[in-house]
């Protein structure tokens, strides 16, 4: 497929899996099938890199490249390593990725990214006020916007929560790993939700991640006071908000 200017490679770094397509990011849709690569064991630098050449080279792909990884990412720095290898800590994400591919390359955290395309893409409603992103996969990730523009690193997955952290409560992988019906897992998601409802008081929380698809499940189970929408990105929202992040230079 012959690509141009507005096709850009979009890659979402999770703690399970790796994600890529081409996006037109004009329009914030995929224009190749995605790409999937489970990450892998143990997650260190040459190891994610690898990947990602990997799928540099299965996409025939010469342009600048979008990455969203699961980090506090500050001047392309990891600072954190939560769901992958602390190998990372203090690495600059960006030049790593570009010394595999030859490919300048833009890195953010993923939440923030999946966030950014979701506020620019999916969600219809206005942009005033406070918007929470949240991505619910093999940890917890958070996006906040005030008036449409992005506060980064928020990390509110992080967040100290019962005896644990929030994350370790409610994350998709805590479902999946212990087998909790929806009924369960939706009152342990409601109840951080309320929790971070306190604390910037959102006019709406978007939830994405691969469980948004499964929102009907769940949704019966949270507190209707809050106003909670699945994304409308999906589980591509990472992918397309990497892409976004790297046309804005």
């Amino acid at each position: 497929m012959k690509f141009n200017k507005n096709h850009i490679l979009g890659i979402d770094i999770g703690g399970t899996g790796i994600k890529g397509a081409i996006v037109d990011v004009r329009k914030g849709i995929l224009v190749t099938e995605k790409m999937k690569i489970k990450t892998p064991a143990p997650a260190s630098v040459d190891n994610i890199c690898k990947a990602v050449k990997e799928m540099v080279v299965a996409f025939k792909y010469n342009g600048v490249i979008g990455c969203g990884f699961p980090s506090v990412i500050k001047n392309g720095i990891a600072l954190t390593a939560a769901n992958i290898d602390h190998s990372w800590i203090n690495t600059p994400v960006d030049k790593s990725i570009e010394k595999y591919t030859k490919l300048k390359t833009f890195v953010a955290n993923d939440a923030d990214l999946a966030g950014l395309a979701e506020v620019k893409f999916g969600y219809k409603g206005k942009k005033s006020g406070t918007i929470l992103f949240l991505t619910l996969g093999t940890g917890i990730g958070s996006a906040l916007f005030l008036n449409g523009v992005l506060i980064p690193n928020t990390e509110f997955g992080h967040m100290k929560f019962k005896d644990s952290i929030v994350e370790k409560y409610a994350s998709n992988a805590i479902r999946e790993r212990e087998n909790l019906d929806w009924a369960t897992w939706g009152s342990r998601l409601n109840e951080v939700l309320e929790h971070m409802a306190l604390l910037v008081d959102p006019k709406v929380i978007l939830l994405g991640g691969g469980v948004s698809k499964d929102f009907e499940s769940y949704a019966p189970f949270l507190n209707p006071k809050l106003k909670v929408e699945a994304s409308q990105l999906k589980n591509s929202a990472g992918i397309i908000g990497a892409a976004l992040f790297a046309s804005m230079g």
